[in-house]
């Protein structure tokens, strides 16, 4: 039988997880919240209760788990530094050793917009690509990212490198979260989109949205607001494609300094499809002059919201 490891991706929200083998054949998956108010360590024993109940399924336990965390997290030591949205931000919290000693196997950490990236160089558009270069956009509810190069995923020291959400496109912008001002963080996630199709329901511009949500502006989503454009909300429409022209300048500098094969979109606003992709593509047109833009391609993630625990599975694997 095929070792079996464990993948969790922990989120604010929700905790999801799988076991598989290497090759990324998955046996068992589960998902539980997080419940983070109640703290790192009632978190943590969450997590290996869920493994421990997966590991029951698959009839067999991990010989080791990573985990993709929501922030910045000291990799070499299995520490989290700044998780800013759970409470108390988890810092300095042993999270790697504490979970090992519950799952008694070593376990091992990792940014998780930096671990989607991993999944995907290993089970999505980088597999059977041993030298692919490729960066990652995970855009949700921020825009995470991650920096592949000739095939191997780079962290830099602090294991912060691929912050491609942090990088400024206006610079008097709205205030990020991280406290600059003008990320493209703030004017192309999935809540910026949804916050502007708000605004122009409340002053009367998006009739089919509020149709679709009846009248309740905080049940609009990216995908009641593609519906909504669809439908034939001009106004609507327009916000989309702003965001996707600043999703396109922040692809173009990206592809420019790095000059990749590919770019990857992933996370809940991909799902917005052509109108997103297609702007994004026309935009990269216009703004990459110093080589043929046509040689960087831009794709939809092959796996999905799945790419967090699958690269989580990755992690445990090396």
């Amino acid at each position: 039988m095929d070792q079996l490891f464990a993948g969790v991706d922990l989120g604010g929200t929700g905790i999801k997880a799988v076991i598989g083998t290497a090759s990324g054949r998955i046996v068992a998956e589960g998902h539980v919240p997080t419940l983070s108010h109640e703290g790192p360590a009632a978190v943590l024993r969450r997590i290996a209760n869920l493994v421990d109940q997966l590991a029951q399924q698959a009839q067999g336990r991990p010989v080791a788990v990573g985990m993709g965390v929501p922030g910045l997290v000291d990799v070499a030591a299995g520490i989290t530094k700044f998780l800013p949205n759970m409470p108390t931000q988890w810092r300095e919290v042993p999270a790697a050793q504490t979970l090992s000693e519950l799952l008694q196997c070593p376990v091992r950490i990792l940014n998780d917009a930096r671990a989607a990236t991993l999944g995907e160089l290993k089970f999505g558009r980088g597999r059977d690509r041993p030298a692919l270069t490729f960066a990652f956009f995970g855009i949700g509810t921020g825009i995470g990212g991650g920096i592949v190069v000739e095939g191997k995923l780079r962290l830099g020291p602090l294991g912060a490198a691929g912050e491609l959400g942090h990088q400024t496109v206006m610079p008097d912008g709205p205030l990020c979260g991280c406290g600059n001002h003008g990320c493209l963080e703030t004017l192309a996630s999935g809540p910026a989109i949804a916050f502007e199709g708000q605004r122009l329901m409340r002053i009367g511009l998006a009739p089919r949205l509020h149709a679709l949500v009846n009248g309740h502006t905080e049940a609009v989503s990216t995908r009641e607001m593609i519906a909504a454009a669809e439908a034939g909300d001009a106004a609507i429409r327009d916000a989309i494609l702003r965001a996707a022209t600043f999703l396109g300048i922040g692809v173009a500098t990206v592809a420019t300094l790095l000059h990749p094969e590919l770019i990857v979109i992933g996370g809940g606003v991909a799902e917005m499809g052509s109108i997103l992709f297609d702007r994004v593509r026309e935009v990269v047109r216009q703004r990459i002059r110093m080589f043929p833009a046509d040689s960087v391609a831009i794709e939809p993630s092959l796996l999905g919201e799945r790419a967090g625990e699958l690269g989580a599975l990755a992690l445990a694997a090396q």
